[in-house]
């Protein structure tokens, strides 16, 4: 499933937008004998990806492990070890997004792994009275785990053998992208339930013995709930393995080769276009101006376990990373190479200076967002910031906002400073 920008809303926040001076604490460029050149830099793109997915991978293995433990036995310190492991696997996945944007290969397949918001009552029970879905979507009460058949849109499917094929294949069935039935959201709802506290604190609260056998079931088909849950984790780990190795160095028919061998200012291009997309349409539109104006926390990111600052947060990582050409692995190793801050440092030091310092700036903006969703005393998450009336929440979000419109701006001279006359590349499926 696709986000696509929605113009009425970015009109309004880039209406909103105020000028606010930054500090500066000046770039970090690579330290290397040779300059940066255009084409070291898409390389090392590449590497930052390779680097990414790798690491979704290694903490999408590790959920899978963990989700593998609560099916075999379904304790509530197992339930709540597997949604530890699936917000650490948000962590690197979210800070791929950037790649997203301008590489077609990325933008066809994400998809399947990262579709949002989703109509849950297609995969599993759902507490009807307080259950918002996409209207008219048919499939938006399936319930596979419940059905050993479904009829949407005049199409009856058998869905009692539950493997990862039959999963992917329900993408979007009957028509509509909210019919989302693989990826981490269908995951984080299977371990964390439909989300009922509307704008009230607290999450969903899925119980451990929803996996449980025999008396000790509750809510009905747990065993078809635990090979749900199997099928559609073993699916992620595929995916990201397939993810990883279009970016492996080495290879001669993979993405990665395809990138680094055509023009260098087409690669550049990508890396600046999926920088402003997600910055602006994607992130400081899709993501929290729409939620934002219309109060809506169906409109959340992670709304099952109410992560949606982590979310947010990482994207904004993800977009400063491909700007400095760092990554901070899981691991704690630092990845570091040539990158579009040294080479816009090469001919106009200043706009270099004011585009990281506007980045520093987006992140310490997300970062608030973050520490008041994760405060001891009073935590505020993103679906309470979004609450009619909450002036305080609003604040925080309309700062993250105009943080990332700001930086949007600057990321076009620094196309422009590069060479590049448009930035949307014509294989991207996304307008910026």
């Amino acid at each position: 499933m696709k986000s696509l920008f929605r113009p009425a809303s970015l009109a309004l926040t880039i209406a909103a937008v105020v000028t606010a001076g930054c500090a500066n604490t000046g770039p970090s460029h690579y330290s290397s004998s040779q300059p940066a050149t255009k084409i070291s830099v898409v390389e090392h793109y590449a590497d930052l990806a390779h680097a990414g997915y790798e690491d979704a991978l290694i903490t999408a293995r590790v959920l899978d492990k963990a989700t593998d433990r609560l099916i075999a036995n379904p304790t509530e310190a197992n339930m709540k070890a597997a949604k530890e492991a699936w917000l650490a696997a948000r962590v690197p996945y979210q800070q791929t997004e950037v790649f997203r944007f301008g590489n077609a290969v990325v933008d066809d397949w994400e998809g399947q792994l990262n579709a949002w918001p989703l109509d849950e009552g297609l995969i599993d029970y759902v507490q009807a009275d307080d259950y918002q879905y996409e209207l008219g979507n048919a499939g938006a009460t399936a319930n596979i785990i419940g059905s050993k058949s479904v009829n949407v849109g005049g199409e009856t499917l058998d869905v009692i053998n539950l493997t990862p094929e039959l999963l992917s294949g329900l993408n979007e069935i009957g028509g509509s992208e909210a019919n989302v039935a693989t990826g981490y959201h269908a995951i984080e709802f299977l371990l964390w339930g439909q989300d009922l506290q509307g704008f009230e604190p607290g999450n969903g609260e899925r119980p451990a013995t929803d996996y449980a056998t025999g008396t000790d079931c509750t809510n009905g088909n747990c065993n078809r709930r635990g090979e749900y849950l199997d099928a559609v984790t073993d699916l992620l780990i595929s995916d990201l393995e397939w993810m990883v190795a279009q970016w492996a160095p080495g290879a001669s028919g993979n993405y990665r080769s395809q990138l680094v061998n055509a023009n260098a200012d087409e690669g550049v291009q990508k890396m600046l276009f999926g920088m402003g997309s997600l910055s602006l349409g994607e992130l400081a539109g899709e993501r929290m101006k729409v939620a934002l104006e219309a109060n809506s926390y169906e409109d959340e990111h992670d709304c099952f376990s109410d992560n949606t600052h982590n979310s947010h947060y990482y994207n904004g990582q993800g977009i400063q990373n491909v700007y400095t050409g760092t990554y901070r692995r899981v691991d704690g190793s630092l990845v570091s190479g040539p990158s579009l801050s040294d080479l816009v440092a090469q001919s106009n030091p200043e706009l270099d200076a004011r585009l990281n310092a506007q980045l520093d700036a987006s992140m310490k903006a997300l970062g608030l967002m973050k520490a008041k969703a994760e405060s001891s005393r009073n935590p505020m998450p993103f679906d309470m910031m979004i609450a009619p009336g909450n002036a305080k929440g609003a604040s925080v979000v309309n700062g993250a906002i105009m943080a990332l419109v700001e930086q949007t701006g600057s990321i076009e001279q620094a196309a422009r400073q590069l060479g590049l006359e448009a930035l949307s590349p014509d294989d991207a499926g996304h307008s910026f």
